[in-house]
């Protein structure tokens, strides 16, 4: 019997999937739990416009992440940080400093957790993070730490 799934279901499939599983799986479990609803033709056609409309919503999200790393490339975020006199930083630098310079730099919020810098961050200098944007999307981001 195929279902069209409505959640994910582990070792089995993602959301908005066509699968194939036995008649009693179908009605005894996968139905009665509204994880899942019969493979009708109308149904079909209801499962092809939620496909057709998270393509472009997916469509739009690609374009948007395009045009803020493209923002992000254009020059490096200059960080402060007080310093002693050997030029070594108080602390180090984290991704929350990094989060707070984009937004104030750029005008673009990033989530912190999204921000992994690439080694660590004791002296003045240019160094690189990471910044992960989901499904594959990331892209290298150049800052720059200063003396305050």
């Amino acid at each position: 019997m195929q279902v069209i799934l409505i959640q994910d279901v582990d070792n089995l499939g993602q959301k908005n999937e066509l699968v194939t599983v036995k008649n009693g799986y179908a009605r005894n479990f996968l139905i009665p739990q509204k994880v899942a609803v019969e493979a009708s033709s109308s149904n079909l056609k209801q499962l092809n416009e939620r496909v057709k409309v998270q393509k472009v919503k997916e469509e739009k999200m690609m374009a948007e992440i395009a045009k803020v790393v493209e923002v992000l490339k254009a020059s490096p975020v200059k960080i402060g940080a007080k310093t002693g006199t050997s030029g070594k930083i108080f602390g180090s630098v984290t991704g929350v400093q990094i989060a707070r310079a984009i937004k104030e730099q750029k005008g673009y919020e990033i989530d912190r957790r999204r921000i992994h810098i690439i080694g660590d961050v004791k002296e003045l200098g240019s160094y690189k993070a990471r910044l992960d944007f989901g499904k594959g999307n990331d892209t290298e981001l150049e800052f720059e730490v200063v003396a305050e």
